[in-house]
């Protein structure tokens, strides 16, 4: 059985963040999405004091923004469909010589978004990182899976048990393949995600570990939609005995008259910063004080992550770490 992933607060060699590239998908959010990750970069980097920063970009056009907004960032041009690096990339295992990739099935988060070069990006990372890379028989994106270090993971039965992701396999047939591929020993199932989160649910807007056995979790705001979804949680983490840190929730959040899954909890860890995204919501400075409190060791930054949400997801979904 392999090492469980170490957790995202552990140190790393590299963080990759993917780099918005397609003018056709992002539109007029492209320039600003790009300033966004950018900004996320810097704050990572955090004056030298952080991993090294690798910025993924699809094409020259591309690259040679991201270099000109974050010279203190390596750029690596792979020509990918969009920038969801935790779901496409690698799950990097192990730790020093030891370090593997490990790759999964992508089928676009169910059949949604087929781009090219989203199934073969994360080998191709591997390679450019010169790790061994081994790809499973299965469907799993980085975003739907938490862990601790420990073998406990957290996920979502609407995200791995739906039915346009691995329609054959069980719930038990799942397990035995976190087991298998990623050292799970203790899956702990969230039900529902967020609403309208077009990953179908993805645990990592939801509720993430912040230290062994302790998950991060949001209280309902006035108005929430997910107000249901977080009480659920909260009653599943509590029989699996885990400690729950509440983390104030970022609320009714809409563009355009739809409620956006606008979430404090696709925070990224890395080796010197903790940056959470940030939406305009009345919530947003308590949530930066809360995690600031949890993370003693690390300059907690709050950053706006509008632009990068309008292709669907946040900071966390857009990194992929490679551990020390």
């Amino acid at each position: 059985m392999p090492h469980s992933p170490l957790p995202e607060w552990s140190p790393h060699a590299a963080m990759w963040l993917g780099f918005p590239s397609d003018p056709e998908l992002w539109l007029e959010d492209l320039a600003p999405a790009q300033a966004e990750v950018a900004a996320l970069a810097e704050a990572l980097h955090a004056g030298g004091k952080g991993e090294e920063i690798l910025l993924v970009a699809a094409d020259e056009t591309a690259a040679a923004e991201a270099r000109r907004l974050a010279p203190f960032a390596s750029v690596l041009v792979e020509p990918f469909g969009d920038i969801w690096l935790r779901d496409t990339g690698p799950i990097v295992l192990g730790s020093g010589t030891d370090r593997r990739a490990q790759g999964f099935g992508f089928n676009g988060w169910g059949g949604k978004y087929d781009l090219e070069g989203d199934d073969s990006i994360g080998e191709r990372l591997a390679g450019s990182a010169a790790l061994p890379y081994a790809k499973a028989d299965w469907i799993l994106e980085g975003g739907a899976i938490d862990g601790d270090g420990s073998g406990t993971f957290l996920t979502t039965e609407q995200c791995l048990l739906n039915p346009n992701r691995n329609s054959g396999l069980s719930r038990a047939d799942i397990e035995e393949r976190l087991a298998r591929d990623l050292g799970a020993s203790k899956i702990i199932w969230l039900g529902e995600g967020l609403a309208n989160d077009h990953t179908d649910g993805h645990v990592d807007n939801l509720a993430r570990f912040v230290a062994p056995g302790r998950v991060a979790l949001p209280t309902p705001a006035r108005d929430d939609p997910n107000a249901a979804v977080f009480a659920d949680a909260a009653r599943r983490l509590k029989a699996a005995g885990l400690d729950i840190v509440s983390i104030p929730s970022a609320g009714r959040v809409e563009v355009d008259g739809d409620v956006i899954p606008a979430s404090y909890m696709n925070f990224l860890v890395g080796n010197a910063a903790v940056v959470v995204p940030l939406y305009g919501a009345e919530n947003d400075a308590a949530a930066v004080t809360v995690f600031q409190a949890l993370f003693p060791q690390h300059l907690v930054t709050g950053l706006r992550a509008d632009h990068i949400l309008t292709g669907g997801g946040s900071f966390h979904c857009i990194s992929q770490q490679i551990p020390a």
